[in-house]
């Protein structure tokens, strides 16, 4: 347990700011052209500001706020900088002590419901059907429980997942980052079968990226998942051009792996656009 103390003192040291005026109502607040209304600031960071809404929970980057908000805030870009780089490095750090100390079968080897899970097309273990190279499966959504969002020229990151794993709740933060760092490229979905009210209850880490569900598990049937977390990514024209569990040793994805996907598909695209 003593090993995971410098983490603590990480996200303390992240998140210890607080702006005085937190707990006060603002009738509407604008965060990249989306409004909020009947807001309530909850607690303010270095780096977000989290408030109700009348939609639900909610918060967003002070970076993302017009700059009177910002000032109002106490808004400091030097310090939101360091503050982001803190929680980054934390995270990361987080999810190895995840994979070594606690050998959990739902992080580093998730237990299937078959004795040989299948195999990816690019040959890696699956607890899942294997969709790589091809066209992804509808997304049936029941309800969203944020804005939905357009994917329209994006590449698309669902994440499948559960409240309940403890797998899906580390992985939160990095899919918070990858959002964040990849917004004019890259939407996220979390896509739960679990209630409405069971998902909106998360509030710690606090999900930065649209939420829907799907009570019939429709897509996750189709799909053949069998442990959770499950990440499918599907580029702009809509392939899939990774998918699989997220912590799987020698399989991981990452910030690396998003990047070097991305840079490829612009080369064959290029290329394409080349031959015409």
């Amino acid at each position: 347990m003593g090993g995971r103390l410098f983490i603590v003192a990480g996200l303390m040291t992240a998140l210890s700011f607080r702006a005085a005026r937190a707990d006060e109502l603002l009738p509407l607040l604008k965060v990249n052209g989306i409004t909020y209304t009947n807001v309530t600031v909850t607690k303010v960071s270095a780096t977000d500001i989290y408030f109700t809404n009348a939609n639900g929970m909610a918060n967003a980057k002070l970076k993302d706020l017009d700059r009177k908000t910002q000032k109002h805030f106490h808004y400091n870009a030097s310090k939101a900088k360091a503050a982001e780089r803190l929680q980054s490095a934390d995270s990361a750090q987080y999810h190895n002590q995840l994979l070594h100390d606690f050998p959990d079968p739902s992080l580093a080897q998730p237990t299937a419901t078959a004795t040989n899970p299948p195999v990816s097309n690019d040959g890696k273990p699956m607890w899942a059907k294997s969709f790589l190279g091809h066209q992804g499966p509808e997304l049936f959504v029941e309800r969203w429980l944020t804005p939905m969002p357009d994917t329209s020229g994006k590449f698309i990151l669902y994440d499948f997942w559960a409240t309940t794993s403890p797998a899906c709740r580390a992985e939160i933060q990095e899919l918070n980052e990858f959002q964040q760092e990849f917004s004019d490229r890259l939407v996220i979905i979390g896509m739960s079968d679990e209630s409405e009210e069971t998902v909106r209850k998360v509030a710690d880490p606090v999900v930065q990226y649209p939420l829907a569900i799907d009570t019939q598990a429709r897509t996750k049937t189709t799909v053949g998942i069998t442990a959770l977390p499950h990440l499918m990514l599907i580029d702009p024209k809509g392939f899939v051009r990774w998918e699989g569990y997220p912590f799987l040793p020698g399989h991981e994805f990452s910030n690396k792996v998003l990047t070097d996907i991305i840079a490829q598909y612009d080369k064959e695209t290029q290329n394409v656009e080349g031959a015409r």
